[in-house]
């Protein structure tokens, strides 16, 4: 009788812990656009690259205390980010960040940026690379990390014709991230704080400024494939140049397949001091791997 109990027990328990197991892997897995968020990191040998343009359009601006109408300007920015993992406990990432630029001035339409041609109206070109690094300096806080990148310019000077391209000074830049999902699951709360010094080209409007730049995302998962959110984000520069403005935005992000992500922000500049009052349009695919 003992045996019988016996060996009924272990058949149900056998039973259970089957059905519990087949439970867990029928669980759906949560989505990159859900998991790979940017305060988490690369396992080892896993790939990020990330394919981010921006266009910056502007015909206002307030400069020395006075907001006034001005031609439009246009400044568009297409940046490549490659990191991968590189460490046993997944806790560094090394990358690289390359920046291209296509600005234009004299009023011309947003879409001018592409246009393949040259005049004294636009500049364009490869105006920046970067090493990084990134690493979760806290073992048991895997939802916070820090980016540290050293940009290197690569032209000779920022404004010729009177059409800026990029800073001419050296960038040492810190990005502080941090993500919380909130109990239900559907709701996740980012903040980023960006740093940037400045310096080494005395002829850049950039050099020996101090930039402190934070950022609030909120998001909402209709899906576990989607997010919408959105954000505010305040900028402020300190030193021999002294500079601040104010942005609200929203867009959303989507999987498109199991490696690749569609992200559309948009963004308007809502207050500042000595920077131009326009409003951006953000567009992204980011591949995982």
């Amino acid at each position: 009788m003992k045996k019988v109990l016996s060996k009924s027990l272990f058949v149900a328990f056998l039973a259970i812990g089957l059905q519990v197991q087949a439970q867990e892997n029928d669980a759906p897995a949560k989505s990159n656009v859900q998991t790979y968020t940017p305060s988490k990191l690369l396992n080892k040998g896993q790939w990020d690259i990330k394919f981010f343009n921006n266009l910056y359009t502007e015909t206002k601006g307030k400069f020395n205390g006075v907001k006034a109408d001005k031609a439009r300007e246009n400044y568009f920015t297409s940046t490549l980010e490659v990191f991968t993992g590189v460490s046993e406990n997944n806790r560094i990432n090394v990358g690289v960040l390359l920046e291209y630029r296509s600005n234009t001035i004299g009023g011309r339409s947003a879409t001018a940026v592409f246009d393949l041609g040259n005049d004294v109206t636009a500049r364009k070109g490869l105006s920046s690379f970067a090493p990084a690094i990134k690493f979760q300096p806290l073992e048991n806080v895997g939802n916070f990390s820090i980016q540290s990148a050293f940009h290197i310019p690569i032209i000779e000077n920022e404004t010729e014709n009177g059409v800026f391209l990029d800073q001419t000074a050296y960038t040492f830049q810190n990005r502080f991230f941090y993500d919380y999902t909130l109990p239900s699951g559907n709701w996740q709360l980012f903040t980023e704080l960006n740093t940037e010094y400045n310096f080494g080209e005395e002829d850049s409007f950039a050099n020996k400024t101090f930039l402190l730049a934070p950022g609030i995302f909120m998001s909402y998962f209709p899906s576990d494939k989607s997010t919408v959110l959105g954000f505010v984000q305040h900028a402020q520069r300190f030193g021999d140049f002294t500079q601040d403005y104010t942005a609200l935005g929203f867009g959303g992000k989507y999987q498109l397949t199991d490696l690749l992500n569609l992200e559309i922000l948009y963004s308007k500049f809502i207050r500042g001091n000595d920077t131009g009052l326009g409003q951006s349009f953000n567009i992204g695919l980011r591949a995982l791997f």
